[in-house]
This record gives C-alpha cells, sequence and structure tokens, in this order.
C-alpha cells in the first residue's frame, strides 16, 4: 500500500498514483440505478486512456484511472456529462448531501401535492360519471384543470427534468413515457375543457404521478440508508492526534500531519486514532473492528493496534506505523464501498422490463398516429386521439406498481414478525439465495456470555463477585452481575476497588480480605485443563488466603439456531461459520448448531475473500452477521442479514435487521422473498398480458382515451390485489428435522462444499 503523490502540475482535481497514471474521483448525484452505474462504466472503459473506471450507487462516487499523456481530466468528466450526468468535486461532499437531503424534500412535497390534487380531482370526476352534464359537466372540468394542471407541472418535474436528461444524452428511460403520458393526458384534457367535450382525463394524469412518486421517494431513501454505512465508518476516523514530543511534551496535531514513526497518546476511553505498536503502557482494546468479538483483548509493549480500535483500560502510548488511508479502517471502507460497487451491477427485473419496455411504447404510439394519419386521409386529431391512447393505455403504471406493491406488502407482514427490510430489492436478492453464511459472536450465538454452573460456588462468593463486578465494563463482569441477580443473591459491599487493566479487580471485603476477580495468575491460581472449558471465557475469584475458585462463561446459541440450520438445508441451502473467534469455541458452536463447514480467526479480508470465491463459483450468498468486521461481507453479499444488537453500521449495511433473540427470522425472511418473487413474476404476467388484449384496441381505435386511462387504473388495482394475497403467507417449517432429511440434506451440502 502506497500514499498518493501530490502532483503540483495537473489539475487540482486529480493525483499521482503511480508515474504516467492519474486518478480522480467525482460526485454523479444523478446515479441512482444499477443501470446508470454500468452504462457509466461502459462509457468510461470504452476510452482508450482510461485504464480504470468504478462507479459506487451507495455513495455515487465515479473513481476513474488513466494514462495522463493520454487525456486530460476535462476529456473525462465530459464523457461522464455527456451521458446526461451531472458531476462535482468529492470535496463539495458536504454540498452533493445537503443536495441530497433538498431532493428527499422535493419529492416528499411534490408527492403531496400530488395526492392532494388527485383526492381532490377524483372528487370532481366522480360528479362527472354520476350523471353531470352541459354546463355543470364543463365547470368540473375546468375545476379539475385549475387544481391538476399546476400539480401535475409542480410534482411532474422529477420525472421530467430526468426524461429530458435522458432524451439530451440520445438514451432512454422509464421516466420518458411517464412524462410524456402525462403531459399528453393533461394536454389533451384541457384540449377537450375548451372544445367542451364530454371526457376529460385529469384524474387519470394525477393518480398515476401520485402512485410514481410514492415509489420514488421510498427508493430515495433505502438508498440514502445505503449511503450512512460508509459514513459511519469513515466517523470512526480521528481528526486529530495527541502527539508525545522527544522531550515528552504533548501536542494535539492534525491527523493528516502524523507520520510514521510518531508516538501517540491515547488515554482510556478513547479511539485509537492511528495503525501502530504499543510502546508503553498495558490496557485492554475492543477490536470488534478486526475480530468482530466484543470480549476486550489485553495489550501491551509491542502488540499491534489499530485505527477505530476502542482503548477501555489504562492509558496507552502508541508508535506509529500507518496512518489515514493506509490504516486498516481505511482497508474496511474500501472492502465496503468495493463490495457496493459489486451489488450496484445486480439489475433489478423492473430495470430490465424497463430497457425493452420505453422503446416499445413509443414505437407501437407513432405506427398507430400514422397509421391513422393514412387511412382517415389526414385527420390528425383522430390519429393524435388514437396514439394517445396507446400512450395511456400503456401507461407503465402496472409495471411500475408489480415490484414494489409485492414489497411493501411483504415488508408489512415481516415487520410484524419482527424483520425490518430496509431495501426493497433485498427481498428479490434473498430470494435467489443458495448459500448462508453466519458470523458466530452476536450472530448465531446470543453474544451475551451467561455465567454456567453457577452453583459451584457459594452465595457469599457470588455476592463479592457481583460486588467486584459491578464496578467493571467487562461482559464477563456484567454476566456475574446478572447471575447474582438471576440467583436472587444479595451483592456485597467492596471497598477500595481497583482495575488493573489485563488482569482483573481487586479490593476489601466487609471482613477486611482482599478479594481478587481476573485471570488466573491474578488471582495466584494453577493452569487450567482446557479440555473442559467450553469456550475458553473464565475468571478466577479468591477471596483472602482461600483457594481460587474458577467460574466459567459460555455464549449460548440464539434460540432456534440447530432447527433453522436444519429449515435452511431443507429448503436446498449450504451452511457454513465464518468467524474472528478462537478455533475451539467456533468448532463447539458448529457442532451443536450442526453446521459441518466453518473457518475461525477470520479478518474482515478472509471473510470477503470466502465470499468471493463462492461467488466465483456461481453460488449467491446470504451473509448474516453482526459486527463492523463484518460490514464489508454484508455489503458484498448477495443478500445481508444482521441481528438488531449489531453493532449500528452492521445493521445499516444490512438488507434486514430482525429484532428478537430466534434465528428463526433468517428462514421466515427467506420463505417471504421467495413468495415475493413468485408474486412479482405473476404481477408481470398479469401486466404484460393486460398490454396484449389493451394495446390492439386502443390501435385500432376502439378505445377512447377515457375508457384507456379506466383500463390502466384497474390494471393497477389488479396487480395491488395480487399483491395483497401475501398477506395471507403462513410461517412454519422450522421444526426438527426428520433422519431422511438430515441425510440428504448433509449430502447435498458436502456435494456443495466439494464443488
Amino acid at each position: 500500500m502506497h500514499a498518493a503523490i501530490a502532483a503540483p502540475d495537473i489539475d487540482p482535481r486529480v493525483r499521482e498514483v503511480v508515474p504516467g497514471q492519474l486518478h480522480m474521483e467525482l460526485l454523479a448525484p444523478g446515479v441512482h440505478c444499477g443501470g446508470c452505474v454500468s452504462r457509466i462504466e461502459r462509457a468510461l472503459q470504452a476510452e482508450p486512456a482510461v485504464v480504470h473506471a468504478r462507479v459506487n450507487l451507495s455513495t455515487r462516487r465515479v473513481s476513474v484511472d488513466w494514462r495522463d499523456a493520454e487525456a486530460k481530466a476535462d476529456d473525462i468528466v465530459a464523457v461522464v456529462e455527456g451521458l446526461g450526468f451531472e458531476t462535482q468535486p468529492v470535496t463539495e461532499q458536504a454540498a452533493a448531501d445537503a443536495i441530497e437531503a433538498r431532493e428527499g424534500k422535493r419529492l416528499l412535497r411534490s408527492m403531496a401535492v400530488a395526492g392532494f390534487a388527485a383526492g381532490n380531482v377524483m372528487l370532481l370526476s366522480v360528479s362527472v360519471w354520476s350523471g353531470a352534464a352541459d354546463a355543470t359537466r364543463v365547470l368540473f372540468h375546468w375545476l379539475s384543470a385549475t387544481i391538476a394542471v399546476p400539480a401535475v407541472v409542480y410534482a411532474g418535474q422529477p420525472f421530467f427534468r430526468s426524461a429530458a436528461g435522458a432524451l439530451k444524452a440520445r438514451r432512454m428511460n422509464m421516466d420518458v413515457p411517464v412524462s410524456l403520458a402525462v403531459l399528453l393526458a393533461v394536454a389533451l384534457s384541457l384540449a377537450q375543457t375548451v372544445r367542451g367535450a364530454a371526457d376529460a382525463y385529469f384524474d387519470a394524469a394525477v393518480t398515476l404521478l401520485f402512485f410514481l412518486l410514492v415509489g420514488r421517494y421510498l427508493d430515495h431513501m433505502m438508498r440514502q440508508r445505503a449511503r450512512s454505512s460508509v459514513t459511519q465508518l469513515l466517523s470512526l476516523n480521528a481528526a486529530a492526534a495527541t502527539v508525545v514530543a522527544d522531550d515528552g511534551s504533548r501536542h494535539l496535531v492534525a491527523i493528516e500531519r502524523v507520520v510514521p514513526g510518531m508516538l501517540v497518546a491515547v488515554p482510556a476511553g478513547e479511539r485509537v486514532p492511528v495503525d501502530g505498536t504499543v510502546a508503553t503502557g498495558d490496557s485492554e482494546v475492543d477490536r470488534s473492528l478486526v475480530t468482530g468479538e466484543s470480549r476486550p483483548e489485553p495489550v501491551g509493549a509491542g502488540d499491534p493496534v489499530h485505527a477505530g480500535t476502542m482503548n477501555l483500560g489504562g492509558p496507552l502510548q502508541v508508535r506509529v506505523t500507518a496512518t489515514g488511508a493506509d490504516t486498516l479502517l481505511a482497508d474496511v471502507v474500501r472492502m465496503m464501498e468495493a463490495a457496493e460497487q459489486g451489488k450496484a451491477r445486480y439489475v433489478r427485473i423492473a430495470d430490465r422490463m424497463a430497457r425493452l419496455y420505453a422503446p416499445a411504447v413509443h414505437i407501437l404510439a407513432g405506427l398507430t398516429f400514422a397509421g391513422w394519419a393514412v387511412t382517415t386521409g389526414g385527420d390528425l386529431y383522430a390519429a393524435l386521439m388514437a396514439a394517445i391512447a396507446v400512450l395511456i393505455i400503456t401507461c407503465p403504471c402496472a409495471l411500475g406498481l408489480a415490484v414494489p406493491a409485492a414489497q411493501i406488502v411483504a415488508s408489512g407482514v415481516l415487520f410484524r414478525r419482527g424483520i425490518l427490510v430496509k431495501d426493497g430489492a433485498g427481498l428479490e436478492k434473498l430470494a435467489a439465495v443458495d448459500t448462508v453464511l453466519f458470523d458466530k459472536t452476536g450472530t448465531l450465538t446470543l453474544g451475551r456470555p451467561v455465567l454456567v454452573e453457577p452453583v459451584a460456588i457459594g452465595t457469599e462468593q457470588l455476592g463479592l463477585a457481583a460486588g467486584l463486578a459491578r464496578e467493571s465494563r467487562h461482559p464477563l463482569s456484567r454476566a456475574v452481575v446478572q447471575a447474582a441477580r438471576g440467583r436472587g443473591v444479595p451483592t456485597l459491599p467492596v471497598d477500595h476497588v481497583h482495575e488493573t487493566a489485563g488482569q482483573g479487580l481487586q479490593g476489601l471485603s466487609p471482613d477486611g480480605e482482599l478479594v481478587r476477580l481476573g485471570s488466573r495468575a491474578w488471582c495466584g491460581a494453577a493452569e487450567a485443563d482446557r479440555r473442559s472449558a467450553h469456550t475458553g471465557l473464565e475468571l478466577c475469584l479468591r477471596v483472602g488466603a482461600r483457594e481460587p475458585v474458577t467460574l466459567r462463561f459460555e455464549d449460548r446459541l440464539r434460540p432456534g439456531a440447530a432447527d433453522t440450520v436444519a429449515a435452511l438445508r431443507r429448503r436446498g441451502m449450504a451452511v457454513e461459520i465464518l468467524s474472528g473467534d478462537r478455533p475451539a469455541a467456533v468448532e463447539a458452536a458448529a457442532h451443536e448448531a450442526g453446521i459441518g463447514r466453518w473457518a475461525a480467526a477470520q479478518a474482515p479480508a478472509d471473510k470477503l475473500a470466502r465470499i468471493e470465491a463462492l461467488q466465483a463459483q456461481g453460488r449467491r450468498v446470504l451473509m448474516v452477521g453482526d459486527g463492523i468486521n463484518d460490514a464489508p461481507a454484508l455489503a458484498a453479499c448477495h443478500a445481508s442479514m444482521a441481528p438488531s444488537s449489531a453493532s449500528d453500521i452492521g445493521c445499516t449495511a444490512a438488507d434486514f435487521v430482525f429484532t428478537g433473540d430466534s434465528l428463526s427470522a433468517v428462514v421466515d425472511a427467506v420463505d417471504m422473498a421467495r413468495a415475493t418473487s413468485r408474486i412479482v413474476r405473476q404481477n408481470f404476467a398479469l401486466a404484460i398480458a393486460y398490454n396484449a388484449v389493451a394495446v390492439p384496441l386502443a390501435m385500432l381505435g376502439l378505445v377512447t382515451p377515457l375508457i384507456a386511462a379506466v383500463a390502466m387504473s384497474s390494471s393497477s388495482l389488479i396487480v395491488t390485489g395480487n399483491a395483497l394475497r401475501l398477506r395471507l403467507k403462513r410461517f412454519g417449517d422450522r421444526g426438527r428435522t426428520t433422519p431422511a432429511d438430515a441425510a440428504s440434506s448433509a449430502d447435498a451440502a458436502r456435494a456443495r462444499n466439494a464443488a
């Protein structure tokens, strides 16, 4: 890993990473789907000078490497902007975030305006349909126009701007037929109103706009949540570090000015600002960023520490080995961005349909207009009416609702079962999963150490242990306090409590005896026989001159873990464990859960490598994890899930979050995803069947624009009604597997692992 070298004679937006090769990052706020990503990447990679190009959907960053002698920065920018995407320097990230926030508010206002207009225009339309005639009907049409026209002009801007940008770049998207249908429906309605005709279509235009804005706003919110995972990781970076000078004086220095070889002071309770090795001091650090394990680890002189880890014990002085872009934390951020980039290439069913649908609609409308103009001897009004009927009846409202209607219903059902769906596309991806990877601590297990066999110590000893433990934040100390509370043992007062980092606690009992709780060495106990230590978690308690007592702890599996693994196998899935914990602990958990394949001591890069290896074999992977160290893996997988007890970054990076202790939520989510996938495909079939019947009728002039609007709305209602069938979904099949099931699933898993 090498630090970038600033090139003083080139554009300030650019840096030289190797001689003759430049790198630039740009913000492209208009990137909103996998199609945008692939379009920009293809255009950039087609340039002879470009060595590498990548677009990150979550952060909307365009990263480009190119040969200096063959192109300039403006040439690269021109390629992106030539596709219809505006660009900004990454130094304006805060400004881009502000623009994104304003866009969300604008969508919300547009949705509110369209909803208000749709409700009022529909009331007026009902009056017309109920028999209003002559002057009354004309009055209602004018009132509808007064409401609908300003509403369409304001609320339709997100679609109009997108369509104009696409046409300017000589490309097509779904917003083009939507915009054309809405504008033509309003224009024709105005013409009909001026002529005093019986029919107007203001209600169809504003109602369609409202439904589409609901979907656009939900999509905006989901993307905003996805981007925040990288932002949260970056927030772990320190802005400054306390540098210890040769004379012992201390100075607060901006992190950009800290270089390898410097000595940095890290007080207790603060995050380590750099990668380095401990020069002086003893403490405990939370290394969950690397291992995923919440248990603090002791460090002393010569031990490595990493930026972003928390110093929990005493003060440390750290000799700097890496800062900024060279730290492990920066590596994790880069892995997350690269992993999210892989996800961005996933093309949703709706996007694939849109590529064919938009041009087909315009071709059919154009053929209808031309055919009627010829057959009627140049009657352009009749030709235009027929063409508009085609555009309205083929308006992609049913297609546009096919996916979000099913996803919204499914999300509501899962929410009532304690599963939060953070990304609607996650349901589509989860339905295709064939391999499940579990983290251990906090995911497969509860992540809460429990004191086992507490009867092995007396009531007085447990009360003294709890009196010491309540003064510590260590997970095992909390487990001691909880065990005493669970047995109804009163906590005994312990005076003059002192904690020694990496060793344990000591204090004086009410009888004046020295009480110690901590490591074996701290309590003067002999080395243990590790064969009987379930997970290797233990504390020793010594009261006065009495023999030390060993307290053993275990991190128990979540309820239903073994049944969940068996149920997943019955559904044809391979199951593995990837954990940062020690091999003995991982092996014990794997055996208890019935998982044959596991890997221990896995760093974030190791987990990512395993996922990439599986994906190279054509596998579609679901990662279930909870720690910061799982974030790159959660972002890289085809689909991802985390418990609500996970780190904020883990929850943000995951597509699904479950709130209960039971692991059966994984099976529930998979079942619902597969049911949703079936409903979505049925919805597309219904929409296509509707168009197959309606379009020929409209082209033949047998359908007026009013009937077309009613038919279009009816198709949307049919699609929505079909999606509501997901509310009848029954959950089950999480019980114990039969021997035959177990044998067949084990054989299938062995076959996959061998492959």
